[in-house]
């Protein structure tokens, strides 16, 4: 096999479109089910997780009593007017959280409980966002938003993938779920009311540069490569059919537009 080189920071460059790439092993690296939606008055569940990994002080993360008569640490004091909507769950043990290092074995299956592979190779599980998300993907326009405030780091740390660090989102045990980095973006996602061609030609505009670059890797990336090409489109399907429907989300909104002001575009640009 011939020696490719190609730059982490970009991937298959189309019109104007640039996406991003799966961590494959070939690679060399430097640098850098349906289920009936609720009525349309009734506003859905969210399920989120927000995820800091500095970690906290441990004395100052909790809470003593319940209800009104609740006492926030420090850490969770900004909660106090939400307090008797608030369940606390201590207790919880992750045994495969200490294996490995530090750095990737206590993020990479934050979600999952999965075990991780080492060696530079990629797995770890699906994570129960995605889970969830699967499950309800077709009675909402956005099943799943995934947001990152940097990019993925593709590097090895004491026989760890990196990529660990970065993601606590998996679609499937090989392939992280894509990070969002732009507020604007986002913002786009979930409140623009119709489908653009740009929202749906992402993929066709990349295909056949896509079709070259899979020759040149190994059949385990190809693999890979054709999962993660695959979940993109059924992105694109899903957000075309809510364009043909004239569909803001699966649900009726409670505002007629946003109340807050779209992001500017381009931030944030150093991180």
């Amino acid at each position: 096999m011939k020696a490719y080189h190609f730059s982490r920071r970009t991937f298959l460059r189309g019109i104007g479109v640039s996406m991003a790439l799966p961590w494959m092993e070939s690679l060399p690296v430097w640098g850098d089910e349906t289920r009936a939606a609720k009525p349309g008055s009734q506003a859905p569940v969210r399920f989120a997780v927000v995820f800091s990994g500095n970690g906290f002080h441990s004395q100052e993360w909790g809470a003593k009593g319940e209800g009104k008569q609740m006492e926030l640490g420090q850490v969770l004091a900004p909660l106090t007017d939400f307090r008797e909507k608030l369940l606390l769950v201590g207790g919880l043990y992750n045994a495969e959280a200490l294996k490995g290092n530090i750095h990737s074995s206590q993020t990479g299956n934050l979600l999952s409980g999965a075990p991780l592979a080492s060696g530079g190779e990629i797995r770890s599980g699906t994570s129960i966002d995605q889970i969830i998300s699967q499950r309800y993907a077709q009675s909402v326009k956005v099943p799943s938003l995934v947001l990152g405030c940097e990019r993925s780091n593709p590097g090895i740390h004491k026989n760890y993938s990196m990529l660990y660090s970065s993601h606590i989102s998996w679609s499937s045990p090989t392939c992280p779920t894509p990070l969002e980095l732009y507020p604007a973006l986002a913002f786009d996602r979930l409140f623009k009311d119709e489908a653009q061609r740009g929202d749906k030609s992402v993929l066709d505009a990349v295909l056949a540069e896509a079709s070259r670059f899979r020759r040149n890797i190994s059949t385990t990336d190809q693999q890979k490569l054709d999962e993660y090409l695959n979940s993109v489109r059924e992105v694109e399907q899903r957000i075309q059919r809510a364009g043909e429907k004239g569909e803001l989300q699966g649900w009726r909104p409670a505002l007629d537009k946003p109340n807050v002001a779209r992001p500017a575009d381009g931030i944030p640009q150093n991180l």
